[in-house]
């Protein structure tokens, strides 16, 4: 998180929790740009009810957006207050645990999916979360990265992402997010999902 301490990082996203839903891709208010983003993870997931952890998951959105469609998932982050609506966002549906997505508390080789979005950008050391994420995973399971290139000068690469899956013995399919459904707005900026199966 650029230099921030892990007080003054969860301090900042505690922060942010009170409009973080008011961007389109973060809350899916909109029915179609929720729509898109159920239809873009579906079609990459495994059959419900397999296992998620939605790693960073913020207020919680994809977590209950998954749970709805029958799959059981963990949503972990670090910031109280994200959790906080992220429980009274998912009505008992989702099962919330705070910790670092970076090393998160989560039991290994239990999961068919991890997925994180937006979060692997911020991270210290890339790879050695790719590679603790990967142990996250049943034989067979997949990881999902939703990532940026964005024109504020933040974010990582698509080449960039695929390098580090390839640091921990993974390959990964780039699928380019161009549609302004997804965002509430285009986007010149890279966006992207890469999907790393076994």
């Amino acid at each position: 998180m650029g230099g921030l301490t892990d007080a003054a990082a969860v301090d900042l996203w505690d922060t942010e929790a009170r409009t973080f839903d008011d961007g389109p891709d973060h809350g899916l208010h909109d029915r179609s740009c929720r729509n898109a983003w159920a239809e873009l993870l579906l079609a990459v997931m495994p059959a419900a009810p397999a296992r998620v952890a939605d790693l960073g998951c913020g207020t919680g959105t994809l977590s209950v957006l998954l749970a709805e469609e029958g799959y059981v998932v963990d949503g972990v982050d670090f910031s109280p207050e994200m959790l906080r609506r992220g429980i009274a966002k998912a009505g008992g549906r989702v099962r919330f645990t705070i910790g670092d997505a970076a090393d998160p508390p989560l039991a290994d080789a239990g999961y068919d999916v991890v997925l994180c979005r937006h979060v692997l950008w911020t991270l210290p050391d890339p790879a050695a979360a790719l590679a603790r994420w990967t142990r996250l995973l049943a034989p067979g399971g997949r990881l999902l990265l939703v990532e940026g290139d964005w024109g504020t000068g933040a974010g990582l690469t698509s080449a960039t992402v695929v390098s580090l899956l390839s640091q921990v013995g993974r390959t990964g399919a780039v699928r380019y997010l161009t549609e302004p459904v997804l965002w509430g707005r285009t986007v010149e900026d890279e966006r992207f999902l890469v999907v790393s199966r076994s």
